[in-house]
C-alpha cells in the first residue's frame, strides 16, 4: 500500500483541527511538512499498547538522535479525556487533540482494525511494509522508514547472517563482540570461529527446556573432551527476566548471549524461533548445518556429532545394520515372558539399571526390557 502526507491534512482541516498537542504546548501543522509522519494509535486500556509503547519511544528516541525527519502522532482509542492524557504522558511526540470524531474519521481513512497500529506517511507516495508494528518489534531503529523496501533489505540481511558463513557477522552486534560464560568472563565471538556452535534457545520457566538441558549438558560434556573442545553451546536465552536468566547459567557449562543484549531478539528472528526448547547448529565453517538439532540430540545422544544430514543418514543406516544383526524375538532366563526387539529413544534395562537407547529386547506385556547385551542364553524365536 502507498501512503502518502496529503491525507492526513486534508482530514485535519475537515475537523477544523489547526494544531497538534505537545507536553509543552500547541504545535502548529506547517511543523510536519517534509517530514516522515508515522499515526500511532493506541488506547491506554489496550495491554499490547502498553508494552508496545516502551519500545516505540526508545526507537523515536534514537531515529532523532539520528537525525531523522520523522515524527510521531498520537491517535488516542481512549473512552474520554482523563484517559487519553494519562496515556499520552509517557510519549516523548505529538498527539492530535482528543475527539471521537477525528479519531473515527481517521481509523476510517487508514482503515485501522486494531490498536496498537502505527501508520508511516511519506511527503511523497511510498509502498510501506506489512505489519509495521511487527516490523519494529523485529528490527527497532533499523526498521527505518518502515517501507516495503526496507523490509526486503533487512530480510535479506537476515539470510546472508544465517547462510553466509560469517559466525562474527552472526553473533556480533555493533559494539557487543562477545558473549559470556557462567561466571562472567567475556568470551570473544572471534575466538569461536571454526568451531561447531549449538544455538541453544530457551527459558528456564519452560518444563520441555528444563529436561533438555538435562540431557544436552551430558552431551556437551562428551563432545568438549572428544572433540577436544572444537564444540560449544551458546545459550539465547527467552527468559523473562534476568533473575530467571541467571538460574538458567548457573545451571549450564556453557556460553550466552547477556540478558540485555539485542542479539537475543536478533537471532530468534533469524532463525524464526517459535517453539522452545530449540538446538540450531552452525557448522565450522560459519554456516547453518541443523535447525532442528533438538530431534537429533533427543535421538542420538553425543553420536549426532557433527549434527549434519549425512551424519543421521549414516546413523539410521548403522542402527539398521546392528539391528539386523539380533533376532527378533528372544526367550531369557531372566524373564518369563517372551522378548520382541524394538527400537526405543531412551530406557533403563532392568537388568544392569542403566541408560539404554536404540535397540532392546522388550516384553508387550510387563514393562521390562533388557539391553541386547544383556540378554543370557537366548533363545532366538521365528517370527
Amino acid at each position: 500500500m502507498a501512503v502518502s502526507t496529503d491525507g492526513i491534512y486534508s482530514t485535519l482541516a475537515a475537523e477544523e483541527i489547526e494544531f497538534l498537542l505537545s507536553h509543552s504546548g500547541e504545535v502548529p501543522l506547517e511543523y510536519l511538512h517534509g517530514k516522515t509522519i508515522c499515526l500511532f494509535f493506541s488506547a491506554s486500556w489496550c495491554r499490547p499498547c502498553k508494552d508496545f509503547t516502551p519500545e516505540l519511544v526508545k526507537l523515536y528516541e534514537s531515529l532523532q538522535k539520528r537525525g531523522e525527519e520523522l515524527e510521531i502522532i498520537f491517535v488516542s482509542f481512549d473512552h474520554d479525556m482523563t484517559s487519553f492524557y494519562e496515556h499520552f504522558w509517557c510519549m516523548p511526540w505529538l498527539a492530535v487533540p482528543f475527539s471521537l470524531s477525528l479519531r473515527n474519521k481517521l481509523a476510517e481513512k487508514y482503515r485501522i482494525a486494531r490498536v496498537p497500529s502505527l501508520v508511516p506517511l511519506y511527503p511523497d507516495e511510498t509502498s510501506v511494509a506489512e505489519d509495521v508494528i511487527g516490523l519494529v518489534e523485529d528490527y527497532g531503529p533499523e526498521a527505518f522508514p518502515f517501507t516495503k523496501k526496507r523490509k526486503e533489505e533487512l530480510k535479506a540481511i537476515d539470510d546472508s547472517k544465517r547462510f553466509g558463513g560469517q559466525l562474527e557477522k552472526l553473533l556480533t552486534h555493533e559494539s557487543r563482540n562477545y558473549v559470556v560464560s557462567r561466571n562472567g568472563s567475556k568470551v570473544v565471538v572471534s575466538e569461536l570461529v571454526g568451531k561447531t556452535i549449538g544455538l541453544y534457545f530457551g527459558a528456564h520457566w519452560c518444563p520441555p527446556f528444563r529436561s533438555f538441558t538435562s540431557q544436552l549438558v551430558d552431551v556437551y560434556n562428551e563432545l568438549v573432551t572428544a572433540t577436544k573442545g572444537c564444540f560449544e553451546v551458546i545459550l539465547v536465552s527467552t527468559d523473562r527476566d534476568s533473575r530467571e536468566f541467571n538460574i538458567n547459567m548457573t545451571n549450564m557449562p556453557w556460553l550466552a548471549i547477556p540478558y540485555e543484549d539485542r542479539r537475543r531478539q536478533d537471532l530468534c528472528r533469524i532463525f524464526n524461533i517459535k517453539l522452545i526448547p530449540a538446538l540450531v547448529i552452525v557448522g565450522p565453517e560459519g554456516k547453518t548445518v541443523n535447525t532442528n538439532a533438538r530431534e537429533m540430540v533427543s535421538l542420538y545422544g553425543s553420536r549426532s556429532y557433527p549434527f549434519t544430514e549425512s551424519r543421521i543418514v549414516e546413523l539410521k543406516a548403522c542402527l539398521k545394520k546392528e539391528g539386523d544383526s539380533f533376532p527378533r524375538r528372544v526367550k531369557d532366563k531372566k524373564h518369563e515372558h517372551e522378548l520382541k526387539l524394538d527400537m526405543a529413544k531412551a530406557y533403563v534395562c532392568d537388568f544392569c539399571k542403566k541408560q539404554g537407547r536404540f535397540w532392546a529386547f522388550s516384553c508387550d506385556g510387563c514393562d521390562y526390557d533388557l539391553h541386547p547385551t544383556c540378554v543370557e542364553e537366548q533363545e532366538a524365536l521365528s517370527v
